[in-house]
């Protein structure tokens, strides 16, 4: 079975990866911009947000993603990662109610008070819920791993469009396939014209880790292959893809959630990586034939690996159907 999967993030590279190990012979159209998996710091961390939301499959993912990185490393790709633990501060009670109405029993956590966190905070949180199964890993050196050991073909162009059977590039043939899959992300659903929703966000990296594990509310702060990272996706949604950008505004409400955090004394910025996520979960066969894992938005490395490998198997499942 041959497949062409549209997308070199963290869906298509998972989706390469298992469609792959399948048997099906995998091209990955790689348009090589905008690559919002190549955050240096993505969080593994299942309870979301400032609401505390835990998706349904957040467990399953967690755990599967840990075992696919065991999975790779013991084929020999080195991926910088931490399964160290995710701390949640809440600033008051009713936040930690909040939480709590989500968190499921099955969930390893423990609340701490806040002179008890094993991470330096700054002043003014209420309570702190430790996460021991969660943690961070290096986005580009997952996906990248993934890509390599799928042993798919890379095609470096940009898709305009794609059917059941065919995908069209830009400036080159169209590539036949006997299944399409999509998992293009914010920049390329913007090229193809699909209405969206597009939220950018911006790490700033840091010559060291402020924390030794993720510190997460609003913002976070997190290790790193080479120091470590402050960073949100923050911007207001939009219809629109835009330009890879960190507006003055913006970088002072990032500096000041850090503050909140933790204490930055003697912290040096090193650079910036800002990346476009996009939202709206699609999985699944679509009405056009194409099969499509796209819009994970911030789970893209808590679910993706999890719904890809399921993607596959329906894929490799309807052959000749």
């Amino acid at each position: 079975m041959n497949v062409v999967v549209v997308g070199a993030g963290i869906a298509g590279a998972s989706a390469a990866y298992f469609l792959a190990r399948g048997g099906a012979a995998v091209t990955v159209v790689d348009a090589g911009a905008h690559t919002a998996s190549h955050v240096p710091s993505a969080l593994v961390n299942p309870v979301r947000g400032q609401s505390g939301g835990v998706d349904a499959r957040a467990l399953a993912g967690m755990a599967f993603t840990w075992a696919l990185l065991r999975e790779l490393e013991a084929q020999g790709f080195a991926i910088p990662h931490g399964q160290s633990g995710v701390l949640r501060p809440v600033p008051d009670d009713r936040a930690r109610a909040r939480f709590e109405r989500h968190l499921p029993p099955e969930l390893a956590h423990v609340w701490l008070k806040p002179d008890e966190s094993p991470e330096p905070l700054a002043p003014g949180w209420a309570h702190v819920l430790s996460l021991p199964p969660g943690g961070w890993v290096d986005g580009q050196a997952l996906t990248g791993a993934l890509r390599r050991a799928s042993g798919a073909r890379a095609v470096r162009g940009r898709a305009l469009g794609w059917t059941a059977h065919t995908v069209q590039l830009l400036d080159a043939a169209p590539l036949h396939a006997d299944a399409v899959v999509v998992c293009g992300g914010s920049v390329g659903r913007h090229w193809t014209g699909e209405s969206a929703t597009h939220r950018m966000g911006t790490l700033l990296t840091l010559d060291r880790a402020v924390t030794r594990q993720p510190v997460s509310f609003g913002a976070y702060l997190a290790p790193a292959q080479s120091g470590g990272v402050l960073g949100a996706t923050f911007e207001t949604p939009a219809p629109q893809w835009r330009p890879d950008t960190l507006p003055l505004p913006s970088l002072g409400w990032l500096l000041g959630k850090g503050l909140a955090l933790s204490d930055l004394q003697g912290v040096q910025v090193t650079g910036r990586w800002t990346g476009s996520r996009l939202s709206g979960l699609q999985a699944g066969r679509q009405a056009d034939g194409t099969w499509r894992l796209s819009g994970l938005s911030s789970k893209g490395f808590l679910l993706g690996p999890l719904l890809a490998r399921d993607l596959a198997a329906q894929v490799l499942a309807s052959r000749g159907g």
